[in-house]
């Protein structure tokens, strides 16, 4: 049974509860969990990870009808399954998506910072709301530990006025706090840092773009491991085509459908977040399928998957420009790591940038590598996210404590 210091990282939402416990001595993750549907027919998911990657999975019915008893299960599994880990958890990570313009830097979690979390909830209605029950449910069930929150838009703090600015009323900006935040912060930050590491220079030195390619797909301009730009705006809907959000449109847009179709802003918002995107132009939200469905002739897909390629070389382009140097190109997520068709089309989209692609490691390899060729001027690398020892990394160095992640 271990001894080490272990980190309890809580990703909440509005009906589950997603978990994982890392091991502050070793890097090594020895649990995930998820408790789904909280508050209907709930189930739990409760892997075990041994030393060497081995998985033991636990699954079953747990009657969670609020979080307070999705913590519970969470916490016997750990007991049950754990080897005695839950003994030695010393702190608890939170995945918080909006920090708004007050935390730009993870925080320990008091009253005062809850009730601002509270305050920030119009920024993030579907997300926020949940991050803070969670953190409020894993105070009962861990008391005495600390709780830090770590914000997705926490990277994007070093973005620069004229890159976080939108030209609207001032009243808009100074009163309702109408700007560019962006999210995916922890996995850029985690990406970035190992990305520079498996270059071997410094990442004070590197200019690069990554990619964050998932059903949520951004893209960021890293300049000396500080976020400079990023696609996603006030919310996660502007910026890239994504599983079910249409990425960037003319913000004239919401106006004419409602002079033209009667839409209302409830009706305008729902559809760019859950109508659009590649389920809106190739009917449906899985990049894969659309790939397959590409390869085998269908128009819808081919339009669907030639829109994002189209939409990333953009950005890539334009973020170039905003470095002034691109060093290295980085695809993480889902589908940045998994799809070579993707990286192939974006990449040989880009050859202005003297960008080249060496085919074979494009179509597989280990999870870290270089894709490039020796001819590319920067280098093109897939670079597996993990958000969750990230959250994991933070909280440790906020409170002092030790670790090697």
């Amino acid at each position: 049974m271990s001894t080490d210091p272990h980190v309890f990282v809580v990703n909440a939402g509005s009906s589950s509860l997603k978990y994982q416990v890392i091991n502050a001595a070793s890097g090594h993750t020895v649990a995930v969990g998820l408790v789904s549907e909280i508050g209907g027919a709930s189930r739990m998911r409760h892997d075990s990870i041994g030393p060497g990657g081995e998985v033991s999975r636990h699954e079953s019915d747990a009657p969670c009808q609020t979080h307070t008893s999705a913590f519970a299960a969470a916490r016997a599994a750990l007991r049950e399954h754990g080897g005695g880990v839950g003994d030695h958890v010393v702190a608890i990570g939170h995945r918080v998506v909006h920090g708004g313009r007050r935390f730009t830097q993870p925080v320990v979690v008091d009253d005062v910072v809850l009730e601002s979390l509270r305050v920030l909830s119009p920024l993030a209605p579907l997300h926020n709301p949940a991050n803070v029950e969670g953190i409020v449910r894993a105070q009962e069930a861990f008391p005495g530990l600390p709780h830090v929150a770590v914000f997705d838009t926490g990277f994007h703090g070093t973005l620069p006025p004229a890159a976080y600015t939108y030209a609207v009323p001032d009243s808009w900006r100074d009163e309702h706090h109408v700007r560019r935040y962006g999210f995916h912060g922890s996995s850029y930050a985690w990406v970035t840092r190992r990305t520079a590491a498996l270059m071997g220079r410094p990442v004070d030195d590197l200019r690069m773009v990554v990619l964050h390619l998932g059903n949520g797909a951004s893209a960021c301009a890293v300049d000396g491991g500080r976020s400079v730009d990023t696609s996603m705006g006030l919310s996660p809907v502007e910026g890239l085509v994504m599983g079910t959000r249409s990425g960037d449109v003319d913000p004239a847009l919401g106006g004419y459908l409602e002079r033209v179709a009667g839409l209302t802003a409830s009706d305008y918002d729902r559809a760019l977040n859950r109508e659009s995107g590649l389920l809106g132009l190739g009917g449906v939200s899985d990049f894969r399928t659309i790939v397959e469905r590409r390869d085998a002739g269908d128009a819808a897909a081919t339009l669907a998957f030639d829109v994002t390629v189209h939409r990333l070389r953009k950005y890539v382009g334009a973020y170039a420009a905003v470095l002034g140097r691109l060093d290295a190109l980085v695809f993480t997520g889902g589908i940045g790591e998994h799809s070579a068709p993707l990286r192939a089309a974006v990449v040989n989209g880009l050859e202005v940038l003297g960008l080249a692609l060496d085919a074979g490691p494009n179509a597989g390899g280990p999870p870290e590598r270089r894709i490039s060729g020796e001819e590319s001027r920067a280098e093109v690398w897939v670079v597996p996210t993990d958000e969750e020892r990230e959250i994991a990394r933070t909280t440790l160095e906020v409170l002092g404590l030790a670790h090697t992640l």
